[in-house]
């Protein structure tokens, strides 16, 4: 048996023995090695110097683009605020052109009513409210503006159907500017009701009933623009696109031509307070209402007697409707 100190030193024997024969020969030959390391000379890359160059005309280059673009966008800039004050004065000289037919068509009309002792102007509406004193009667004529179809509204008398209030109430109630009498009414144990058909906030109140005996309906639609007729049928009137509206008797005229007003409303009664609705070619509206029981001045108007004075005045090229008595509705212009 042999020890394990005597195999391992047999195995580095075996693994060892043919390098110390390789060293013997190459002893007994007489071959001597020779190791000779020679040093490369250091090289300076002379393209370095001219490649820097080369970037930095490229960096020059760069920057002078750069400053030609920020010149060039400074100046386009320029040139787009020039251009859009110029066209900013074209756009308004435009548009006061556009204004001048409006202005002289407003002064011509307003000329025929004499002053406004009183003038409400909003971004929203326009009011100029005019004395209308034929001698006769007093009265007032208000011509309106509407810049916003919202800028009027119509209200039922203690926001309630059935219900029934002053004009003036129903000015306060909404902080309005000024207010009117709208539509006929029915009085019954329940309360005061609208004359037929009727439309709040483009709705209709108590369903749609066509137009019979001198009833009409009158309103304004949802652009602001006074709509009125007779209809057989909701889908005429829906046609109009109806947003408020009430019902009354009698048309006075139509397009400046007067209307037949029935017997009924001749002599029933011969004078009362009046209050009429009408519109302008260029859709601004006018309200005129008289003044009524009282004698001094007051007493109202008959229709045809005031249908006259309508024809032989400013309201001669108007459709003009009558609006209401004594109210259960209201029209409001808030400013």
């Amino acid at each position: 048996m042999i020890a394990p100190h005597k195999q391992i030193n047999r195995f580095f024997l075996l693994v060892t023995g043919p390098f110390l024969g390789l060293i013997i020969a190459i002893l007994i030959s007489g071959t001597s090695l020779n190791f000779q390391q020679k040093p490369e000379p250091f090289t300076v890359n002379t393209d370095i110097p001219a490649t820097a160059v080369a970037i930095s005309g490229q960096l020059e280059q760069a920057q002078d683009a750069a400053q030609t673009t920020i010149t060039s966008i400074k100046k386009t800039a320029e040139l787009y605020n020039k251009t859009t004050s110029v066209m900013s004065k074209i756009v308004q000289a435009s548009q006061n052109a556009a204004k001048r037919p409006e202005t002289i068509y407003n002064k011509k009309i307003t000329s025929l009513l004499g002053s406004p002792y009183k003038t409400v102007e909003s971004d929203r509406i326009r009011l100029e409210l005019f004395t209308v004193n034929p001698g006769t009667y007093h009265g007032y004529a208000m011509k309106v503006k509407l810049k916003s179809p919202d800028a009027m509204q119509m209200t039922l008398g203690k926001d309630k159907l059935g219900g029934s209030e002053t004009t003036l109430a129903a000015v306060k109630r909404y902080g309005a500017v000024a207010g009117i009498n709208a539509g006929g009414f029915a009085d019954s144990k329940k309360g005061r009701f609208p004359l037929s058909t009727t439309v709040l906030d483009g709705k209709y109140l108590g369903g749609f009933e066509s137009s019979y005996k001198d009833l009409f309906f009158v309103g304004l639609n949802k652009s602001g623009k006074l709509i009125g007729g007779q209809f057989s049928s909701q889908e005429e009137l829906d046609r109009l696109h109806p947003e408020f509206g009430a019902t009354f008797v009698p048309v006075l005229l139509k397009n400046g031509q007067k209307k037949l007003i029935p017997d009924k409303w001749k002599t029933s009664p011969l004078r009362a307070p009046r209050t009429v609705i009408g519109n302008y070619k260029d859709d601004q509206l006018l309200i005129i209402v008289v003044d009524g029981y009282n004698e001094n001045g007051g007493s109202g108007q008959p229709w045809k007697k005031f249908r006259e004075d309508c024809t032989s005045s400013a309201f001669r090229t108007l459709t003009i409707w009558t609006v209401a008595v004594p109210p259960h509705s209201s029209l409001t212009a808030k400013s």
